[in-house]
């Protein structure tokens, strides 16, 4: 029998620095698996091991259009042998669909903002009738503000609806979700690993916009080097200026926590960042479930505790669990 090992999965080899340098760091040994293509013969039995997915709902914006369809076969090859996963097939599920993560929170008492799902272009404009104004559309299968944008009336959305500008979602679904605004200008990140809160971190919506993915690799274009702005964004950068989007929340305490702790358990999620927002009325309102969640190294400079590095020492825990000497 070969030895156990450990399995990262995933599609996206600039996100993945973070996690080696982490893996080096703990002294765990691991091995990549890209899935962007390949050929999986489900008569062999896969190696001994534990695989952790972290394939991204964005996948497709890479032009890795095959990754999502090819991770729902591998996942369901492993499991189906007995394979341990962290983060796997029904946690995929969760990734690659806005529309499960809300349904779900909400059937874990956990606040989320009012949506309707419209199936089909021509449905967008019958879901938003009569939706208070302003409101966003978004994409069912986001990841870097995928179709985000904020409408100031129903005819605007109608304009951008019949226009060549129009995205289409590339599930079909796109959402019509309330239009709220932070309390302070920022959202809440809660970063969990291994069903533990490892730190929370608060994104500039004011400065970010929409598109606040924290992977450094989100905000560099590989060009020029310079940091993106974000879509949405309205502020202009001098050439020696930083974005500095995110910092952490310390001391955050807030009671949505234990409901994500909750929430992690019960569907099997062992690594999320788990998005929120504080109204101005005081409601908190959870609206992203990120299970490949990237972490920002101008915030990991600055905590106690590493997230990259507390799924290193997960997952070698988890390898010790399943294979015991």
């Amino acid at each position: 029998m070969s030895t156990p090992k450990i399995y990262a999965l995933h599609e996206n080899p600039e996100w993945f620095p973070p996690f080696a340098e982490a893996f080096a760091a703990e002294g765990v040994e691991y091995v990549e698996w890209v899935l962007t293509d390949g050929v999986l013969d489900l008569d062999d039995a896969p190696p001994e091991g534990i695989f952790w997915s972290r394939i991204s709902a964005s996948s497709h914006t890479r032009d890795h259009g095959l990754t999502k369809d090819y991770s729902r076969a591998v996942l369901s090859w492993l499991e189906a042998y007995g394979r341990r996963t962290v983060n796997g097939r029904r946690v995929l599920e969760l990734e690659v669909s806005k529309v499960d993560q809300l349904t779900a929170l909400r059937a874990a008492g956990i606040d989320t903002p009012r949506t309707v799902a419209a199936v089909g272009r021509d449905q967008v404009l019958k879901a938003a009738q009569g939706f208070p104004t302003p409101f966003v559309t978004k994409h069912n299968q986001g990841g870097k503000g995928l179709g985000v944008r904020k409408f100031d009336s129903f005819d605007d959305l109608a304009d951008y609806v019949r226009s060549d500008e129009y995205e289409e979602p590339v599930d079909g679904i796109t959402l019509i979700q309330e239009y709220v605004i932070a309390a302070d200008g920022g959202i809440t990140r809660v970063e969990i690993v291994g069903g533990e809160m490892v730190y929370a971190v608060r994104g500039d919506t004011e400065r970010g916009g929409f598109q606040l993915c924290p992977a450094d690799a989100c905000a560099i274009d590989p060009e020029t080097g310079r940091p993106v702005p974000p879509v949405g964004a309205t502020i202009s950068m001098a050439p020696d200026e930083e974005w500095g989007l995110f910092s952490e929340r310390e001391g955050y305490d807030d009671p949505v926590v234990a409901k994500y702790l909750e929430f992690t358990r019960r569907h099997g999620i062992e690594v999320a960042g788990i998005e929120n927002i504080r109204t101005a009325d005081g409601r908190v309102l959870t609206y992203d479930v990120n299970t490949n969640t990237n972490y920002n190294s101008e915030v990991e400079r600055r905590t106690a505790r590493s997230g990259p590095r507390e799924i290193a020492r997960h997952l070698a825990r988890v390898l010790r669990e399943t294979y015991p000497v």
